[in-house]
């Protein structure tokens, strides 16, 4: 589950923040659970949580807050559509019901081949970009019209051989 060499991980970014205030380093500790499981599980809080000095519900309350942290297994390529007002009012969820019919499965499921998994996310933050989406939470994707939508879908396809 949880390596020695994560704790070692966790150690490094708890020694940036002073002793009473090692509760600090909860979001490093969850993206380097992320970045090295793919998902955040409650046994990984519950380490996190005993390692940072904190109840485990606290730990959660910040896995659930953010979208960036999955609880659950999620696809190769995680979708984010913003659905908040400002992008409901330029296509925000006709873009989300596109994505759905495209790839076949409902906003929250992921793909039977494990290379989509589609969400709704709350404001990205560019709203005079919309419909936008963030890809593996790393990537925004702005003005997002069905064409765009395809295009971006199918080259990750063809960039895994599933085209």
């Amino acid at each position: 589950m949880i390596t020695e060499a994560t704790r070692e991980r966790f150690a490094r970014e708890v020694a940036k923040y002073p002793a009473e205030q090692k509760q600090s380093a909860v979001m490093a500790c969850l993206s380097i659970v992320q970045q090295e499981q793919g998902w955040v599980s409650q046994e990984s809080e519950a380490v996190i949580a005993e390692v940072l000095g904190m109840p485990e519900i606290a730990v959660h309350e910040v896995t659930t807050f953010y979208n960036m942290y999955n609880q659950q297994p999620v696809g190769k390529y995680k979708l984010n559509v913003c659905t908040n007002l400002p992008c409901q009012l330029r296509d925000g969820y006709k873009a989300l019901h596109h994505l759905e019919h495209k790839l076949g499965i409902k906003m929250g499921e992921t793909t039977a081949d494990g290379l989509f998994t589609l969400q709704q996310s709350e404001c990205l933050g560019a709203c005079a970009d919309s419909p936008v989406m963030l890809v593996n939470d790393r990537c925004m994707c702005s003005f997002m019209s069905n064409e765009k939508l395809d295009e971006l879908v199918d080259g990750l396809r063809a960039a895994e051989g599933k085209a």
